[in-house]
């Protein structure tokens, strides 16, 4: 991690806002404390702000501000990168059936990490995973903190489609598949929940920030209920603060 954050122009209308070069809870929490810090400033032409792992894109209106002008604004509040704020994270509980026709690959995933399946499900549910950033298709949560002991690899082959849903692991790496998608991660479970709905404000379930918690469902009927409400508008997605 970076002593002082490194500003670097991205084209004529955005800047970038390097705090390291390495993925880590503790980079990527500065990164999320920063992007806090400049929201709450609330400055004048400033079009979006987008955290990654390590980095923080800053887009900004070039018609109102020069590169230079953006920039000392934005030095101004780096305390943001240095410091982690102490606000309170909300954590998003996912349901999910693992295993089956939802998770194919659960059982190549316990057997790569020398356990059994139930084994795989309580090391995959007993975290709350922090959302380091979106991405790959929207409303797609990069996940942390995972254990390394079910660390997979990616297939050779990505599959063409995957269902929306779909919970995956690659390597120390795991997400939810929030619209039907190609892609290559070992799926070992799915959620009935919508991750990502253009008729929603905001569309996306998770943002980047957040935490996850995925709670295992007990059977496929579990699974048709929430699916059931979920699509009459009646279920109810359980969160919680993380302080």
């Amino acid at each position: 991690m970076y002593e002082a954050p490194k500003f670097l122009a991205a084209g004529d209308r955005a800047i970038v806002i390097e705090l390291g070069d390495e993925i880590s809870i503790e980079c990527n929490r500065r990164v999320h404390s920063l992007h806090r810090a400049i929201a709450r400033e609330a400055f004048p032409g400033i079009v979006d702000i987008i955290p990654t792992y390590r980095s923080l894109l800053v887009e900004y209106d070039a018609a109102q501000f020069t590169y230079t002008d953006m920039k000392e604004r934005l030095v101004g509040i780096r305390g943001g990168a240095t410091e982690v704020s102490q606000d309170a994270s909300t954590v998003v509980h996912v349901p999910v059936l693992y295993g089956g026709e939802h998770g194919p690959d659960l059982e190549s995933v316990a057997r790569n990490a020398g356990v059994s399946t139930d084994e795989v499900i309580g090391l995959h549910s007993r975290i709350e995973y922090p959302v380091y950033m979106m991405g790959f298709t929207p409303g797609f949560p990069y996940l942390g903190g995972m254990s390394e002991r079910i660390a997979t690899p990616r297939h050779a082959t990505p599959r063409g489609v995957i269902p929306a849903g779909s919970v995956g692991i690659a390597e120390a790496q795991t997400g939810v598949y929030p619209i039907e998608s190609p892609g290559g991660w070992q799926l070992i479970g799915r959620t009935p929940l919508r991750l990502f709905d253009v008729s929603r404000t905001p569309p996306s379930l998770i943002d980047a920030g957040d935490f996850v918690r995925f709670v295992p469902l007990s059977d496929e009927g579990e699974y048709r209920h929430i699916e059931q409400q979920v699509a009459s508008g009646e279920y109810k997605v359980t969160k919680s603060i993380k302080a």
